[in-house]
Formats: C-alpha cells, structure tokens, sequence
C-alpha cells in the first residue's frame, strides 16, 4: 500500500491513550496535550490509518506508524492472536462508535466488529484496486439488477481465515461469534436466484483471482419484508439500513450525472446532443469482496441516487410547498427506494425504466472512465474490447447497448460503424428464463419520452437487423422470411421502413404472377390441333411474363395484396414496444443459458431464428453455487466430516475432490457421523421455527422443505396439495394404520411471493391455513407438521439447507432456467425430488438415477399436453379431484379458495386450464412420494434382540456417547435406547443416498462455472496478488 502524505499537525506527535485495559495511538494537533476521551475537546480528531492499528498493550518500544517507515511495519506486521483482535474491536467501539459510550452491548459489538474486520478487507482491497490500476489487463464488470449477498460477517472472517481467532476475542469481550452475527440483517439487494447467483460469482471471482467487478442498486427498503398474518401474506418495507451498513463505503468522489426525458438536437459540431430533461447523480457506495483464503478482494459498486442541494426549492418550502419544494430530491432519491416497485401504473413503469438506466448509465461511465484513466494520454478506442468485458445478467441491464452507443458517438466521436463494433464485441447477455412474460418489453413511446436518443439508437439496430436479415435469408421464401422478421426484430408492432414494405410488395406480386403462369400452363389441354394451342399457350406465358414487367401491373398487384402485408404495418390496437431480449442478442457477441436444457430451449424455441444465423453465439453456462458459504461457514459440522474422510480441505475450492467420498459410500462409521451433523442441524432448526412460527416440531421426522420464490411455475400448490391428500389419509385411519403407513414429516415452505400477483398470495394463504389445521390436529401429533417461515432469506437458508433430507424442485419441466437452491441441497447432502427441469437434469446425472426421485411430464411433452386440455382430452385423476373438493370443504378455514381451484380446472381461458400441469403431475408425484417414504423407512436390520452391553459398546465404539454403561442404565430403559440406534442404523440406505449426493455435487460449484465464463465469453486470465 503506497503510503499517505499527512497534515503537518498529525504528524507532530503520538500520545498512548488507554481504555478498558487496552491502549492505541490517538494523534492529538500540536499544541494540544492528551485529553481524558470522556470529556469534551473539539480539537480533538482521531486519525485512523485505513487498516488495522497494531496493538500497544505491552510497554514495548514501538515506531509511529504516521511516520513512512512505521506504515509500512505495520501493513507487514499484523497479528491476528485473539488479544489483538479483541483490542481492535474495542477501538472501534469507542473511537468509531456507531452507539453510545459505555457497556458493549450486542449490536454495539457487532458494529465495532464489523469495523474491525472491514479493517483486514481494506488493506487487500485497495491492494487489489492498486495492482489491477497498475497492470491494466481485461477486466469483467457483471451488471445485475440483484446482488443477494446475505449477512457479510461470518463470511469475510471465514474467507480471511480468522473464524477461530474471533470467537475467541468475542469470547473474551463476553459475547460468542454466533450471537453477535445474528445480530447483522440481510442486505436486501435480492430476492432469488437471479440476486444470489451474481453474489456466488462474485465470490468465485475473487476466490480465483479473476479481475472483475461488480454493479448494482443500493437498495433503501429491498423488495419487502414478509410477514405472515391470519390473512396470509403482508408487506413492510426493509429495515436493514435504518443504523448504517459497516460494510459499505461512500464514494464522494465518484459521481456521475444521469439524465431523464430532454431532447436530441444537432449540434453545430455535427453530433446528435441529448439536452434538457430532469438530471440526478449517482453516488458510488463501495462493499467489499473477498477470496477465500488469497489476498484478492473485488469491489461491488453499488449507486445510490440523488440530487445536489440546490435543487431543493427553498423558496417553495417557505411559501408552504413543501412537497414541490423536495420534488426533485423525491423524485432521484426514490430511484433506489425499492427492488422491482410495482409496474402496473405507468408511473411504476417509469421508475422500474428509470432503474435499469441509472445502473446502466452510472456503470458505463465508471468503466469508461477507468478505462481512460488506465489508457494514459494514449486512449484508443478499439483496444475497449481487449480490456473490457461486460456481462449482462438478465435484461435488465439491456440498455447498457444503446448506452454505450450513445457515449461513444455523441460523446467521444467515434462512427457508428466504430461504435457498433466495439459495442458488440464488448457485451455479452445471460438468459435467465423461458417465460414470456419475463422476456421484457418496454412500451415504446414511454421510452421514448423517457430516453430519446436510446430510442433513436435503439431504430438505427433494428433497422440495420432488418437489412440483416433479408440479406441473410433472401426473398426466395416469403413466408419463412416473413417469420424471421416477425421472431428476429427488436421492435414489435413498429411499421417497417418504406423500402421493406416495397421490397414485400414488389416480391408478392411476381410470386403471384409466377402462380399464374403455372396455373394458365396447367390447365391448358392439348387438343388435336397441337400446334395451335401450343401457340396459344406460348402467347398466353409471354403475356404473363409482360405483365410482370410492367410497373403499372406491380402497383396494382401491391395493391391488390395489401391485405396479405399488413404485417408490416402496426396495429392500433396493440402496443408498440422494444423487444429487449431480442435487443440483448443482436447487441452482444455471446448468448448463454444457465443449464443444459435450458439452453438447449433458448437455442431450439425461445431464440431460434438467432441461433440458425448466428450459431456460434449461443452457448451453455450451468449454474453454480459457492462452495464455501454453502457447505464450508453455513454447514461446519458435515464439513468437518468431509475433511476428515476426504483427507483435506482443498474440495472448499476444488470441489472436485467431493467425488473421494463416493469410495466411503458404505462405510458405516461414516454414516453414524453424517446422521449426527445432520441431527445436530435438524435441532437449529427446531429452534428456528419455534423462534419464527411458534410451532414445536419433532427432530426425529423427515424434514421436506420446498423453499424459493412463490410462482405457479414452481408448484408450491403441487406440493400443499400432496400434503392436503396426504393429511386426508391420516383422517380415514386408525392411529395404528397411520403409524404403519406413513413416516413422520415436518413440511417447512419458504419464499416471498410479489406484492402484486394475486395467485400466489392465495398459494401462501392456503399453506399457512393447511399448517394451522394440521398442526394442530391431535389425531396427527408429530405424524405431520406444516411450517411456512416467514420472510426466507440468506440466513434462514443457510440453517434450514444444513438440516434439509428431503428437498422439492417440482417445477413444470422446461419453465425453471436452472434453479440453484437444488445445487445447495445436494451439496449438503439433501435428496430432491423433481421433475426433468432445470439443473435437476445435471443433477441426476451425476448424484445417479438411483438418489434422485424423478416424476412428471417431460420438457418435450408439455406442448402437446396443454393442447390435449384445450381440446377437452384430459381426464383428471379422482385422487386430484378428491383433493381440490376437500380443499373446498372448508377444512381449513373460511377463507374462499375457489379461484386458486379454478385455476386448475376448464379447458381454456386466462388463468385457468391448469397452465402449469399440477392435475398432470400429481399422480405420479404421490407415486413418486411412496418410494421416499419407501427410501426413509428401509431398514438395513433389526436391533431388538440386542443386550444392553452391545448397545453401549456399539455407541462406544463410534464415539456418540461419552457416558458410561451405568449412567445408560439407570436414565434411559433399554427399549428407548435401542429404539434411538434402531432409528440411527434404519436409515442406512437414505444416508448412503445422502452422501452420494454430495460427492456428485462437485460439478454445481461456481467457481467451475467462473473459470467457463471467463474462458468462452469474457477471455480473462487470474491474476494473483503478489
């Protein structure tokens, strides 16, 4: 770290100061003595060094570290025992304080802590930013509207290898490591896998030590904060904020001007210029990034927005205006209020458009902006490509192409033949879903007034795409260049240019022509006077090639086929909008979907017409999850195990030696230790549902958890009904029977489900409604509980997936991208069921068929199944009939669940037809559910006839149970003990399974899928901090 010039009056003297038994350097101006830091002194500035004081607290002799030769002693010197960390912590709390002096209380310690840690992550950051300034290779900015980080604590002192060491500082301070992190609140800048994919890549860059940053919002309030009420989903805005982030840092040198609606003018010097309109700043906030064990750390810029102060209508406010007085603060400060506001209203389309421009824009200049810094006084635009690469997760990001556009011609001059190149070679998209209705599209005049020269930009692409196209595809079949156009075109619903419509005209009416001369050909007969007709004939063709010759016969056949081209004039009754998919695809150099069958649909279905011209674009990225918050810090007991019997701790970045485990599949030491982590995961979340729902659920059940974002897509409804169907049994048996036929189940759903779609508000309405009846049903005691815990996030994940043995990915086969929750429930040793979707497909793959519980419909069968229902084929099993019209019954409540059935049944219709095949599926999903209880209760031998002493000895032998035969004895009879090593030893084939699924996991780690995104797309190599 290059050392700091400081002010004179800091550099005069250092005094020791002490506090609670600990001393740091405090620098008092000269000219003032020490005070007492209890009372008051407003000349007093303590100077903070931006990286760890070393610590005073013996007598020894130390250099002042102001002075050159100290920093660099103490950048080279640290120590990281206990004792210094503790004494870190406390400076921190008392000359950083973010609360009030005195009694070091559990959020006090956090912050102080936090500061203390950010303290370690510095030194490496600026580090890091320092020696990429200096190399300047290719580095990869990742743009994405989400960055699900999840709490930063545990993480960054994991990824610095400091976990021991501050439990034990935290320990001497009176506090333990785990109470403490609890006390930190998710970043919500997420919510699903979109926000948490870009959160693991952004752990594996940095792991691997690959150039690269991170793009977001700074989101004020998150998406939402769930709660559950009796009326089922309820809203409130994040707090996670409201007392500071200690992990951020403001950037008051790092602004840049964004600007809404305006106009385009031509300027004398022959440029377009974009003026007027509303302006607002983006303002950097910086967080941190770290490796796992190596010096790199990434930065993730976050913007957050807003304008300067005289802005503020002071007059306004003292005439009694006050709104109008802030409007201009209201109106760039809400920008970053809320991830995806609701769009319904045209005013929640503007700020969702106003959102994705801020971070386009504001990233855009930053990378510009440092690549111009980097280039010197020799910038040459067409080295942009060799050292830039952008990756655009989702469309969300789109408008970075006609934004880069704009800078490079309005503002740095460059051709548009220039620009397009560069642009293209720069930009490459991520597809992240099949759905329709989440390929964006945006109204085309609201861009327009919103962004009028991106609009512009925006026509010049599709029109050169048009041309594109037909010289691609010539105009020798008119209805298959026709579907390209109608597939391929950004702008839908636009009318085509003058020439495209002539160009149509001109070709429909030779083709007719051409007809016609077939036609007249054919239906002449030779008669017996051959030579006559045979001249008549020739005539007759001759007239017709004439006629098409003739410029007023082609006007006339235009037309006369008006009709047939009116495709290629807009409708007044739809809208017009931009395609930004499409935008994506022409506008970058590579297309990637997130799995294989995914990508396998993008190419075949959703951007086939793309693919056939331009094969080489599209390409496979499978997902994958970070190895080290999702087994490594959030499972540390399996992962112990793993160590242990793998030999070494490399698979934390080498997954791939995962895959050792496989040869201790059978070993039964193994499993009695893979049970006992699991177990003692199982009991953290016993206490986290009580915690969070007031429900008391059994240890010893199945725990089955199903937990993601709420969409009819996803089956949440699939699964409530099996479990209603379920339940209905359990009523119709005797206590005995259902003891005999059914293993105990704890049912745990999580996942928020948007503010604005009804349906699967209902959904979470009726799993909770089904949880209060069932949970407290005495006939069902611990048989079956249902749990829905509120406001999933990072954190709760990060206890349930531990605990998880049972987990649903039952998506309706090719709707789920790829899915990364699957990843993380395999890794932790979980086994899915599912159906062919998504990941899944890998999965099973490589865990084996035999330790994944498939059902359902397949991708290819979808089409016509839906078609079936829509003629009236389909026959619904009774059992989905039986279980719909219990739901009805009122069972489980009041509430009327009419519209959520409804939406299963009929045979056309929106919102109706059972779009996503729930009826299809559901009998083969209670099939499927037989063979996992099957699988649960398999045993591998009886133990009843074992005496006392082998019990004990068993336990012995394996290190369970530490108390002695007597102590057994006399507190536990011997059917209870034998019954507690039946059901250890009953599992041994689900355990097998268990272990297999994580040793076939090693594929689904990110760091596999960052080394293929930085080899086929960005061409970035790792470069290690010295």
């Amino acid at each position: 770290m290059a050392s700091t010039a400081l002010p004179p009056a800091l550099a005069t003297r250092s005094i020791p100061f002490s506090f609670s038994g600990h001393r740091r350097l405090i620098y008092s101006p000269a000219g003032f003595g020490p005070k007492s830091i209890g009372g008051p002194n407003r000349f007093f500035h303590p100077f903070r060094l931006p990286y760890r004081l070393p610590s005073v607290a013996s007598e020894r002799q130390i250099k002042d570290p102001v002075s050159e030769e100290g920093c660099q002693d103490a950048l080279g010197s640290t120590v990281y025992d206990a004792s210094t960390i503790a004494s870190n912590i406390l400076y921190h709390a008392e000359l950083t304080p973010s609360f009030s002096a005195g009694h070091l209380h559990l959020p006090k310690a956090y912050f102080a802590t936090a500061e203390s840690v950010r303290d370690e992550l510095m030194k490496n950051w600026n580090a890091t930013s320092s020696y990429y300034e200096k190399l300047n290779m290719k580095q990869a900015y990742y743009l994405s509207m989400e960055f699900l980080q999840g709490r930063a604590l545990l993480n960054a002192i994991g990824n610095l290898d400091l976990t021991g060491q501050y439990a034990e500082a935290l320990r001497k301070l009176g506090h333990k490591l785990e109470n403490l992190a609890g006390q930190e609140p998710d970043a919500a800048l997420g919510n699903g896998g979109l926000g948490r994919l870009a959160s693991c890549f952004l752990d594996s860059l940095a792991t691997l030590n690959y150039p690269a940053w991170g793009y977001g919002l700074r989101y004020k309030y998150g998406l939402f904060q769930q709660t559950i009420t009796k009326d089922g989903q309820e809203e409130v805005a994040e707090s996670w904020l409201e007392i500071g982030n200690p992990w951020e840092v403001v950037r008051h040198d790092v602004s840049y001007p964004v600007r809404f609606y305006g106009k385009v003018v031509l300027g004398s010097d022959g440029r377009k210029h974009w003026i007027g309109g509303e302006n607002i700043k983006a303002i950097a906030y910086d967080v941190p990034i770290p490796g796992f064990k190596t010096k790199t750390t990434l930065n993730l810029r976050l913007w957050s927005t807003k304008v300067p102060a005289k802005d503020f209508d002071l007059e306004a406010f003292n005439a009694g205006k006050h709104n109008q007085a802030n409007e201009a603060h209201a109106n760039a400060e809400k920008i970053c209020y809320v991830l995806y506001p609701g769009d319904e209203s045209a005013e929640g389309k503007i700020l969702r458009l106003k959102q994705q421009y801020t971070l386009c824009s504001a990233s855009l200049q930053d990378i510009i902006a440092s690549f111009e810094r980097r280039s010197g006084n020799s910038v040459n635009w067409k080295e942009f490509p060799s050292k830039i690469a952008v990756q655009m997760n989702d469309t969300h990001p789109t408008l970075c192409i006609p934004e880069l556009m704009r800078i490079l011609i309005d503002l740095k001059g460059l051709s548009w033949k220039e620009a397009w190149s560069i642009t293209q070679s720069t930009v490459a998209y991520t597809n992240h879903t099949v759905l329709p209705e989440a390929l964006e599209k945006w109204n085309l005049e609201l861009l327009q007034k919103l962004l009028p020269r991106h609009v512009e930009i925006i026509e010049e692409i599709d029109h050169e795409l048009i041309n594109n196209i037909i010289s691609e595809f010539g105009i020798q079949d008119l209805s298959m260049l026709e579907q390209k156009l109608r597939d391929m075109r950004i702008l839908d619903n636009v009318d085509f240019p003058d020439s495209v419509v002539e160009l149509f005209s001109r070709a429909k009416a030779i083709s007719e022509v051409k007809s016609k001369k077939k036609l007249l050909v054919k239906s002449l007969e030779l008669t017996t006077d051959e030579a006559s007709e045979n001249s008549e004939t020739m005539d007759v063709a001759e007239e017709v090639s004439d006629v098409a010759k003739s410029e007023g016969q082609l006007e006339e056949d235009e037309d006369s086929t008006s009709a047939d081209l009116s495709w290629l004039k807009s409708s007044p009754k739809l809208q017009r909008v931009v395609r930004m998919a499409n935008l994506c695809v022409v506008g970058g150099h590579a297309v990637n979907g997130v799995a294989e069958i995914h990508s396998d649909i993008v190419k075949k279905d959703v951007f086939n017409s793309f693919y056939r011209l331009w094969p080489d674009k599209f390409q496979n990225k499978t997902n994958g999850v970070t190895p080290r918050r999702w087994i490594r810090f959030c499972n540390p007991e399996l992962s112990k195990i793993i160590t242990k019997w793998i030999g070494t701790e490399e698979w934390v970045v080498k997954t791939e030696n995962l895959e050792e485990l496989k040869k201790h599949a059978d070993n039964e030491d193994l499993h009695m230790e893979w049970r006992a982590a699991k177990t003692s995961n199982k009991m953290k979340v016993v206490s986290l549902v009580r915690e969070k729902t007031g429900y008391i659920i059994s240890p010893d059940a199945m725990f089955d958890i199903q937990v993601k974002r709420i969409h009819e897509y996803k089956r949440q409804l699939l699964n409530i009904l099996g479990i209603i169907y379920r339940y209905k049994k359990m009523k119709e048996m005797s206590a005995q029977e259902r003891i005999s036929s059914f293993i105990p189940r704890v049912c745990i759903f999580g996942g928020k489900a948007f503010a604005t779609y009804v349906q699967a508000k209902r959904i979470v309405k009726l799993i909770t409604d089904v949880g209060a009846t069932i949970n407290h049903d005495p006939d069902i005691g611990d048989l079956l509980k249902v749990v829905f815990v509120p406001d999933y996030n990072v954190s709760i994940a990060e206890i349930l997936i531990p605990a998880s043995e049972l987990s649903q990915h039952i998506s309706t086969a090719g709707m789920e991208a790829s899915g990364t929750s699957n990843m993380k429930f395999a890794m932790n040793g979980c086994i899915l069921i599912g159906t062919l979707d998504g990941a899944n497909v890998e999965i099973r793959q490589e865990v084996g068929e035999e330790n994944f519980f498939l059902f359902g419909a397949q991708a290819h069968e979808i089409a016509d199944l839906r078609k079936e229902r829509a003629e009236g084929k389909f026959v619904p099993d009774p059992r989905f009939e039986e279980v719909k019209k219990y739901v009805r019954s009122g069972v489980f409540g009041p509430y009327n669940y009419d519209e959520l059935m409804r939406s299963l049944e009929g045979n056309e219709g929106y919102g109706r037809a059972d779009y996503f095949l729930v009826g299809k599926d559901f009998p083969d999903y209670l099939k499927c559910q037989d063979k996992v209880d099957e699988a649960y209760r398999d045993q591998k031998a009886s133990l009843s006839s074992l005496s006392i002493l082998q019990v004990h000895t068993y336990f012995h032998a394996h290190y369970i149970f530490t108390f002695s035969l007597f102590f057994m004895k006399e507190i536990y009879p011997k059917e209870i003990i034998i019954s507690w090593l039946s059901k250890s030893l009953s599992q041994q084939r689900w355990t097998r399974m268990s272990i297999l699924n994580t040793a076939g996991s090693h594929k689904f780690s990110s760091d596999r899928t960052i080394h293929e995104y930085a080899r086929d797309i960005w061409s970035i190599q790792p470069v290690p901090l010295p």
